[in-house]
């Protein structure tokens, strides 16, 4: 593929992402982890992350985006350059994260599109340092959807369950100190 990359002069997210495909899911929620793990750009990420969720749940071929941002043109050679970083860095995590625990694609896909969902709209809390466990769990699952890899994709929704009952929790009590709810603890 990055051969492909190099041959051309200036490339569109829409012509990358066909090109991706099947993988075009992965790649895009492993983007916008890594974005959400940024203080400032993490609500916009869960919001991205949100409306990439639903598509999951979809169950849609690959990330579809409007036309305004999908033909935009970057240039290919940085896009090259970027992915020439980035293999080395995905090699040597390839020796950890691999295929185990076969998984079938489309219910995988479903269940990580919920999860993600609750994961992105847990992004939007307005709390410093709140960004980074979602961010991290979503990351996590992003590496193992991206390499099929079962057993990790296992631990890292659990890692994300606890994530979103420790929020849910936090977001009650604050609401019965509130006055607004009754007390949980």
């Amino acid at each position: 593929m990055l051969d492909a990359v190099v041959a051309e002069k200036q490339v569109t997210l829409n012509w990358l992402l066909e090109r991706l495909g099947d993988r075009s899911f992965g790649i895009v929620l492993l983007l916008l982890a890594i974005l959400g793990l940024l203080p400032g750009v993490s609500a916009v990420a869960g919001i991205l992350l949100m409306v990439l969720a639903m598509q999951m749940m979809l169950a849609r071929g690959s990330p579809v985006f409007p036309d305004r941002v999908g033909e935009r043109h970057f240039e290919a050679r940085r896009l090259a350059a970027m992915v020439r970083r980035a293999v080395p860095v995905i090699r040597w995590l390839e020796r950890f994260i691999r295929p185990r625990w076969y998984t079938p694609f489309e219910a995988t896909k479903r269940v990580v599109g919920s999860i993600v969902l609750l994961l992105g709209a847990s992004l939007l809390v307005p709390l410093p340092l709140s960004n980074v466990l979602p961010g991290l769990a979503i990351t996590l699952i992003a590496f193992a959807y991206l390499e099929e890899d079962g057993l990790l994709l296992c631990a890292a929704l659990l890692a994300a369950l606890a994530i979103l009952a420790t929020t849910g929790i936090l977001l009650w009590e604050t609401a019965s100190a509130a006055g607004w709810l009754p007390g949980l603890l």
